[in-house]
């Protein structure tokens, strides 16, 4: 059966495909490096097809490379020098097929430098167009029985024992925690809470923050950062250091 996040990555791949489609028409009206001299025809097929495909292929390094990369340039390099090699043996292919070798096709190191520079433009606007963009949870994970918790809940009120946590905020020495049932402050080490909630589904985002993962509604990466929605409309930070895991874990 399809997981839970399945109609959010649909969602995401049709908007990825729109995106590199649109690019590829684009390029197809303007015919650039020469292509102006093929048909109409030819344009608007060409240029969808290696577009979409080198997309896909950069998409598909750049799932690895933003595990282990998260400044703007830093990924957008990464990702034209290590797709470069494979959409350029694709060119080369679909050139062969549609345009004819050797008469149309630029000798391998002109090749190369079209398919880096174009590269380099898709991936950018890529970059662009999702930076800063809320990303939806269509199905959080469910939350463990209150009873997994107990050592941490036995520190709230009555009202707030049996309410749904949704997060715990460090503020000097004192901890506000967040519920369904609205927050609370109480006199905690924020080291001491972690350990108290390490059985339950959640997450550390910050030195400062804890979050329960069945309370995150959105999330979205802009300016090397991250940030989390949750169910109560709190927006909560996620620093470079603990965002490794939600990566991991397909969070972002």
């Amino acid at each position: 059966m399809p997981g839970p996040r399945t109609p959010l990555l649909l969602r995401r791949a049709a908007a990825e495909t729109a995106l590199l489609l649109a690019v590829g028409l684009f390029l197809g009206a303007l015919g650039p490096f020469g292509a102006a001299a093929e048909s109409a025809l030819i344009r608007f097929t060409y240029w969808p097809i290696v577009i979409v495909g080198g997309g896909v292929i950069g998409i598909a390094i750049d799932v690895v490379v933003s595990a282990r990369l998260t400044g703007f340039w830093t990924r957008l390099a990464a990702d034209t020098v290590l797709m470069t090699a494979p959409v350029t043996g694709l060119v080369w292919c679909v050139s062969e097929l549609m345009l004819g070798l050797p008469a149309n096709q630029p000798h391998l190191a002109p090749l190369v430098y079209q398919v880096a520079v174009i590269s380099f433009g898709v991936m950018l606007l890529r970059q662009l167009a999702w930076r800063g963009v809320w990303t939806e949870r269509t199905a959080a994970e469910p939350e463990p029985p209150p009873e997994a918790s107990d050592p941490f809940r036995l520190r709230l009120s009555a009202r707030r024992r049996s309410a749904r946590l949704l997060a715990v905020e460090a503020e000097d020495h004192y901890l506000r925690v967040h519920t369904d049932a609205g927050d609370e402050l109480i006199t905690a080490r924020f080291s001491d809470a972690l350990q108290e909630l390490a059985r339950l589904s959640g997450y550390q985002t910050h030195r400062s923050w804890w979050v329960a993962a069945g309370a995150i509604e959105a999330v979205r990466w802009r300016r090397g950062r991250g940030e989390l929605r949750l169910a109560s409309g709190l927006t909560v930070p996620v620093s470079r250091t603990h965002s490794a895991l939600l990566k991991r874990e397909g969070w972002f």
